[in-house]
């Protein structure tokens, strides 16, 4: 195994879970950075040692869209992309008990916007994001890669004017889609987690689907996978192996592996062709897959 292949799959393993003991992160280089006026609206960055501007590796926590917190990560994440010239960030959003979405995923949206305009102060290469998280962090991130840019090039703020494409995700237990009347036929009534009502202002699940046609527009919007075209960039999905369907429990449903599957099946579809699936160590149809992260090689080439 040369150098290269084993440190990918050293980053694969650490941004899976699968090191050692959690570990309290290292001081940032920069912490808690407001991008824009909000409280939770803070990025945490920590700044790689080397030649020229550093790849970025962004964090984007879990918890439902209802918790969670970018000083979760590990450190032991942060450390092993540190020792390799990778910087790392992490992003607060703002809370589903606070604001409905877009906001947390426009947050999300913005945060990458205003690393870009930190490029040349912070030394990013502006051409080498790539986003991670698990559950509601990996459907933010799915979204980012899907979804058009939101840059403004006309706006009178300069963070709008940076853009929100990045250049892979790897991420873990993502939804690719929240849609209810999508999702419930691939997963079953299981996949109804508190995620998929707080997000739209229901209090469960019964009113969300009650008032579909009231939601609808936002359950399509912040469905990655409705979003999904040619052009897109590489998505890594990495989920549990257990597939049976319908799913046992809440939380088996709502980090299913399905979600990984159909959107593969799109990507086929679309011509895309770029979404790399692990499922507990097998592919879709049951054969061993490697543990090595094809979309971490864009941060080291």
């Amino acid at each position: 195994m040369n150098r290269k292949t084993a440190l990918i799959l050293l980053l694969s393993f650490a941004w899976t879970g699968i090191s050692a003991k959690q570990t309290p992160p290292p001081s940032p280089t920069y912490a808690n950075v407001a991008y824009d006026q909000y409280e939770r609206t803070k990025v945490d960055f920590w700044q790689a040692e080397g030649k020229g501007p550093r790849p970025l590796m962004v964090f984007i926590h879990g918890g439902g869209w209802s918790q969670g917190s970018k000083d979760k990560t590990s450190g032991k994440n942060i450390e092993t992309c540190l020792a390799n010239g990778i910087s790392v960030a992490s992003v607060g959003y703002r809370l589903t008990g606070e604001a409905i979405l877009p906001a947390p995923v426009h947050d999300a949206a913005r945060a990458i916007q205003f690393l870009r305009s930190k490029a040349k102060e912070w030394k990013i290469n502006k051409n080498k994001f790539v986003l991670t998280g698990g559950s509601a962090g990996g459907c933010t991130s799915v979204w980012l890669a899907c979804h058009d840019d939101l840059a403004n090039p006309n706006s009178k703020d300069p963070v709008e004017r940076e853009s929100t494409r990045v250049q892979g995700i790897s991420v873990r237990g993502a939804q690719t889609a929240i849609d209810p009347k999508l999702i419930e036929p691939w997963i079953g009534k299981n996949v109804f987690h508190s995620m998929i009502y707080l997000s739209v202002g229901e209090q469960n699940i019964e009113d969300a689907l009650k008032n579909y046609s009231k939601h609808e527009p936002l359950y399509k919007e912040f469905s990655g996978y409705y979003h999904l075209t040619q052009d897109d960039p590489p998505i890594y999905l990495g989920y549990g192996g257990d597939m049976s369907t319908p799913a046992k429990n809440i939380g088996h449903g709502i980090h299913h592996g399905l979600f990984g599957v159909e959107l593969k099946k799109k990507s086929q579809e679309v011509g895309h062709n770029k979404v790399y699936l692990n499922l507990g160590g097998k592919d879709e149809n049951g054969k061993p897959v490697s543990n090595q992260d094809p979309v971490l090689e864009l941060l080291l080439n």
